[in-house]
């Protein structure tokens, strides 16, 4: 019997339960959910002070810093695939004396090139700013409120970056409730301290931004101790870098991971970019109606990556020991919990639109324009959920180059349809563009997973 064999055979089995599942989840979705909380809270606050600008300008805000962040969140994917992987091949580890070693030093080299991008981000801040907002055709009133929240929000921008790679390393060894604590602390954190600039100091906008800034500093410093911890090693430790993790070799498969998620996420963010553009040449009304829209598809893509988490991580364990009948029914039982969820938050969403909408605007024409279009965020979680599903799967796969060329023939097809789609029908056709959009990606990701399950070789993936 081979040596690979003997180990498999000594790993105790991946739990594949629908209990399971769940119990990875739940945690996720919770922590997830205090992450959009935040945006929320800020777009409501903003959303109250009776200027419609103000609001727009938020709307581009936030969609400028996910242009420039979301675009690295692979910072987030690469560190919870490759620490799963880690995790699955440490079962069978049986003396344990450098068992955290390898999980510590893809945290390490995750943190690393967080603070290195946002250091470079952070210096470019007045370019960034400027280009930013011309390139999603910012209105004057709207680009000056805009402008305003970004200056102060810009000294967060490292602390954000890191907050990616501390969630994926958690999420990938399945440690969700190390999320949740440190989500829930930055959101709860973010709500006191925004309220205290912006009603107590009366610093408007700049207090929005302020507020959010340190609550994701606080939750860095959090992690840092929730990382030890788990680790069980000291401060010194945490801070101290094996060179043997540090090999060229090992660094390469980071980047070449890295190389391909940034390709995937910056084609999807520059498409929501697209779409936030198409509003906001359509005016400031319909650009602040979408911005508290779009809301419902941040927040319901958070709910829904607490199941992607969980196939993730469970997807990555078995491929990490090969184990491709196991993986099949992680695919299969994850996409049940998956749609049965996507259900559940439209319905709630159905009922909740109503008060939802009121909460976050008192400006008449949005809230109208608002609750025109709002069933066509109702339907989001339905519509998406196969997108995060699948994401999920490939993301534990590490296979960087199926996610790269997915996106690839997603811009090539969303690009021109979504032009045609607003060019005919307007804010209508700028929703059946984010329907498209998150349709495409499932049916592409579906191609290709079928088409390693024909091929009966996933590994190939």
């Amino acid at each position: 019997m081979s040596a690979n064999t003997s180990t498999s055979n000594a790993m105790p089995p991946i739990n594949t339960s629908y209990k399971r599942i769940v119990a990875i989840a739940l945690p996720v979705l919770l922590a997830n959910l205090a992450m959009p909380l935040q945006s929320v809270i800020d777009t409501a606050i903003v959303g109250n002070m009776n200027e419609t600008a103000k609001l727009a300008g938020m709307g581009l805000a936030i969609q400028l810093l996910s242009l420039l962040l979301v675009s690295f969140n692979f910072l987030q994917y690469a560190s919870s695939g490759l620490a799963a992987q880690a995790l699955g091949q440490l079962a069978g580890n049986t003396d344990g004396t450098s068992a955290p070693t390898p999980l510590l030093s893809i945290l390490q080299r995750a943190l690393l090139l967080a603070f290195t991008i946002g250091t470079v981000l952070l210096l470019a801040k007045p370019w960034l700013i400027d280009i930013g907002l011309q390139a999603l055709s910012a209105n004057p009133d709207s680009g000056t409120a805009a402008k305003t929240y970004l200056d102060v929000r810009f000294w967060g921008v490292i602390a954000e970056l890191m907050n990616f790679a501390f969630i994926g390393w958690f999420a990938g060894q399945g440690k969700t409730r190390y999320m949740l604590y440190q989500q829930g602390f930055i959101a709860v954190l973010n709500i006191v301290l925004t309220l205290f600039f912006v009603f107590g100091l009366q610093m408007d906008l700049a207090g929005v931004a302020l507020g959010t800034t340190l609550a994701f500093w606080a939750g860095v410093l959090l992690a840092l101790w929730l990382s030890r911890q788990h680790l069980g090693i000291s401060w010194t430790a945490l801070f101290k870098a094996d060179r043997q993790y540090f090999t060229k070799d090992k660094m390469l498969r980071l980047f070449s991971l890295n190389k391909d998620i940034f390709v995937r996420t910056l084609i999807l963010t520059v498409s929501f970019a697209w779409i936030t553009r198409l509003a906001a040449q359509s005016g400031d009304v319909i650009l602040a109606a979408n911005a508290i829209l779009l809301q419902v598809l941040s927040i319901s893509a958070f709910a829904l990556d607490g199941v992607a988490v969980s196939a993730e991580t469970l997807s990555g364990q078995a491929a990490g020991r090969r184990d491709w009948p196991r993986f099949r029914t992680i695919v299969r039982r994850t996409g049940v919990v998956s749609y049965g969820l996507a259900i559940m938050l439209s319905l709630i969403w159905w009922l909740a639109m109503p008060t939802y909408l009121a909460f976050m605007t008192n400006i008449e024409p949005v809230f109208t324009l608002a609750y025109e279009y709002h069933l066509y965020a109702v339907l989001l979680p339905i519509v998406g959920v196969g997108a995060y599903w699948l994401d999920g799967v490939f993301f534990g796969l590490t296979a960087g180059s199926v996610i790269r060329n997915a996106a690839l023939i997603l811009a090539a097809i969303f690009f021109p349809l979504s032009w045609l789609l607003y060019q005919q029908w307007d804010m209508t056709g700028i929703w059946l563009s984010v329907w498209c959009l998150l349709l495409l990606r499932l049916i592409i990701l579906g191609g290709f997973l079928y088409r390693g399950h024909q091929s009966g070789s996933y590994q190939r993936l």
